[in-house]
């Protein structure tokens, strides 16, 4: 039997996540989480085989669990689901330890291969994943500007291009407006941009939302 444990500030999309998996004969899942926090704690009582994280988490993000964890030297196999676009976070996730990398909109069957996949020390990936893994290999010198964004940066580029106020994400970030401001300042800085104008023109022509 897989034992698995999901992480994801969403109560509902767990459920989503739960039903799915509970339906395959050979995974269970033996736990929940909605932060860092909670994960945290549950890790320390409870073993799993693979770790089914959000990216975009309250506080830490599943970037940073994932950093987290790897330089602890845990065991736990990550499987990374998230709403975001596979050539937004995959390469990151991967990058950062995780086993795989599952879009939340995509086939339920495939998060189910993809947990029985990272069970067994696999890395999962989708073939559209596996052309972005080979071009950034051979192709180094055409790296993107926002490529060389830390992970919160990113995360900040793509929220405020989606619309979102910096009180707003400093909520959902749970970080101060004054912390969000700073990470702004240095996307903007080192994309050369002047503004969330300019900056959601780049993120839509780059993909980003």
């Amino acid at each position: 039997m897989i034992e698995v444990i999901l992480c994801d500030d969403h109560a509902l999309i767990r459920r989503g996540i739960r039903d799915t998996l509970s339906d395959a004969p050979d995974i269970e899942v033996v736990g929940e989480a909605g932060d860092y926090g909670e994960l945290r704690a549950l890790l320390r009582r409870q073993s799993c085989d693979v770790l089914v994280l959000d990216i975009n988490l309250p506080g830490r993000s599943g970037l940073d669990v994932l950093h987290a964890l790897k330089d602890e030297g845990s065991p736990v196999k990550v499987l990374v689901v998230s709403m975001y676009p596979e050539d937004q976070y995959a390469i990151r996730a991967l990058k950062a330890g995780a086993y795989g990398y599952v879009n939340k909109g995509g086939d339920p069957a495939q998060l189910v291969a993809a947990v029985r996949m990272v069970a067994q020390g696999r890395k999962y990936v989708t073939p559209d994943m596996a052309q972005m893994l080979v071009e950034s290999l051979t192709a180094p010198t055409t790296e993107a500007a926002h490529e060389r964004l830390s992970d919160r940066e990113l995360q900040t580029l793509t929220m405020i291009a989606s619309g979102k106020r910096l009180s707003d994400i400093a909520e959902e970030l749970t970080l101060s407006p004054k912390t969000v401001s700073v990470y702004r300042a240095r996307v903007l800085e080192k994309l050369g941009l002047s503004n969330n104008s300019e900056l959601t023109v780049y993120a839509i022509r780059n993909g980003l939302v």
